[in-house]
């Protein structure tokens, strides 16, 4: 049997198409490209090759299933980030999955809809560049799909539920974490839902600015934040997320990094959000969905 952490399963996240955009015809594109320095969000120490996915119009879910023996029954949907415009495939996607997967927990790495783009990748750099001129424009974009991609999310955590059997998972130990844009998608997870699509836990990390404004439900899952002081965006966004949490009496736990940037995910930088993963490990050993040392 083929090891799901190298060959992971592909599951469409919808049973026909993707309700939504019916007339929508671009075609998935997945590619190594360097993102130049002058897109702003990226914040990374350039050059440096980013496995993108572009054009997402049927999202699915790919299964990073851990060996049986260290098996915990814990799942995670892991929704990388992009500004809804692309996803962060590896760092923020498949390498968050594999070490998941080292400690027990299943992984399921969404796909999940984004903004149509340019085919060509000089002309999608090009666009990038342009829409990076006018944040406000941009934001109005992002908005655009945001309703989308958070219909995904609570999608997935559906699908994932619904497949417990099948997958060795405890129905009651399913969660979502997200980066940036994918911080967005579970935090909207987590704010709205209902009993088939409830995640019991939710992890953002360094979550991009969203529409969708913050009402804490009165058994709102658990939230882990995680951002650094130095990304305005995800710390921005970050504190009253967690001021929010608190007073609604739900559990929330913050962490803000002195710096890091944003967009970091699995990438080592030489500074202590190298280590974050341990911090979100912590988290989910004190809340009994990964088993004590």
């Amino acid at each position: 049997m083929l090891d799901s952490a190298l060959s992971p399963a592909v599951i469409p996240l919808w049973p026909h198409r993707a309700p939504g955009p019916e007339t929508w015809s671009q075609q998935e594109q997945e590619r190594y490209l360097p993102l130049p320095a002058d897109v702003p969000h990226t914040y990374l120490p350039l050059p440096f090759d980013l496995k993108l996915v572009r054009n997402v119009a049927q999202p699915t879910l790919a299964a990073y299933l851990p060996n049986p023996s260290i098996a915990t029954g814990t799942a995670a949907v892991v929704c990388p980030g992009g500004v809804f415009h692309y996803l962060s495939l590896e760092h923020e996607g498949t390498e968050v999955a594999r070490w998941l997967c080292d400690r027990g927990i299943a992984a399921f790495v969404l796909k999940y809809r984004v903004l149509q783009t340019e085919t060509r990748d000089e002309v999608f750099i090009t666009q990038l560049q342009e829409r990076f001129t006018n944040l406000m424009r941009l934001m109005e974009l992002m908005q655009q799909i945001e309703p989308l991609a958070i219909a995904d999310g609570q999608q997935a955590i559906k699908v994932v539920r619904d497949h417990a059997v099948q997958w060795a998972l405890a129905p009651q130990n399913i969660g979502i974490l997200g980066f940036s844009s994918g911080g967005v998608i579970a935090l909207g997870a987590a704010m709205h839902y209902d009993e088939a699509s409830r995640p019991n836990f939710a992890a953002s990390l360094y979550p991009a600015p969203s529409g969708i404004g913050i009402a804490v439900p009165p058994d709102a899952p658990p939230l882990f934040l995680l951002s650094a002081t130095d990304d305005p965006m995800g710390a921005g966004a970050s504190l009253p997320l967690y001021g929010a949490w608190r007073d609604a009496g739900q559990p929330v736990e913050l962490h803000l990094y002195a710096k890091g940037g944003h967009g970091f995910g699995m990438r080592k930088q030489g500074l202590p959000t190298d280590n974050w993963m341990e911090r979100l490990s912590d988290w989910l050993r004190s809340l009994g969905f990964l088993a004590e040392k």
